[in-house]
């Protein structure tokens, strides 16, 4: 599991585009028969990737943590972003489809993840943060969340946002997590931009071409700094830094957020007008 630490906006100013990617840039999440993991100090949050090709895989915990299991302080959030698998946790199974998400709570020792067909293997995305208390375990398919449709075709942002875990679906300790998937012809998300201040927010940008690039804003407001992405990349968004993106083609994210509190409406806008 590698460690990414906190960064203060006075270094971030400085940085070059290598140390911007060193930084908050998540390249590799993805790689067949392999768990890759990344603990982030901001807010103590693991983003990592699950692949079981061909073979089934069981979610442990590293030496940075120094727990007998992964779940043994901690919740996790799931969503499903390549083929059809299972989950079992504690003897209990999960069928997951594309896009599916699935929440585990405090205390569950035995996570095994795999695929139904190796020739279109499970992806799965995992977002973890401590936990005080145990939740239920739940699963939500994505064709039962309508969602919310945002945005409008003259500015290239039409988007439906769905909510997954978060305070009025899925409960949780602190993680919070949706889904946003641009229409064709947008490519706009999150305009005008926002902070969290009291939550780390992390973006997996899916659905994306091989060839298409993301541009993901950050930084502070009058600061801005980009990092280009490709397809099913994250990048960490700091609570300090705001967070926003465009591409070359429409996409689909994962947002996922840890922190002080759950409250989504929280967000801090920021006008375009205040933007350097």
């Amino acid at each position: 599991m590698e460690t990414r630490y906190s960064t203060h906006p006075n270094q971030v100013k400085d940085f070059s585009t290598a140390e911007l990617r060193e930084n908050y840039l998540i390249e590799e999440l993805f790689v067949s028969n392999e768990t890759k993991l990344v603990y982030s100090m901001d807010d103590r949050i693991i983003i990592g990737g699950i692949t079981p090709k061909d073979a089934q895989i069981l979610l442990e915990g590293t030496d940075q943590m120094q727990s007998e299991y992964f779940l043994d302080r901690r919740e996790v959030g799931i969503f499903n972003v390549g083929g059809k698998g299972k989950i079992v946790v504690d003897g209990e199974t999960f069928d997951m489809e594309n896009k599916d998400c699935l929440y585990v709570g405090l205390g569950k020792k035995e996570l095994v993840f795999s695929s139904e067909s190796s020739g279109h293997a499970a992806k799965y995305y995992i977002f973890s943060a401590p936990a005080h208390k145990e939740y239920p375990v739940q699963h939500v398919s994505f064709r039962s969340i309508e969602g919310d449709r945002l945005g409008t075709v003259n500015n290239a942002n039409q988007r439906v946002i769905r909510r997954f875990i978060h305070e009025e679906g899925i409960q949780s300790c602190q993680i919070v997590m949706g889904m946003t998937q641009l229409d064709k012809g947008s490519v706009w998300n999150s305009v005008p931009t926002h902070t969290h201040d009291r939550r780390t927010e992390v973006y997996l940008y899916i659905d994306l071409d091989e060839d298409a690039r993301l541009f993901h804003f950050m930084g502070e407001s009058r600061n801005t700094k980009h990092v280009i992405l490709k397809n099913e990349q994250a990048v960490i968004s700091p609570p300090w830094s705001i967070h926003c993106g465009t591409a070359t083609s429409n996409y689909a994210f994962v947002w996922g957020m840890a922190g002080d509190n759950k409250t989504i409406s929280d967000a801090i806008a920021v006008k375009l007008e205040e933007m350097r």
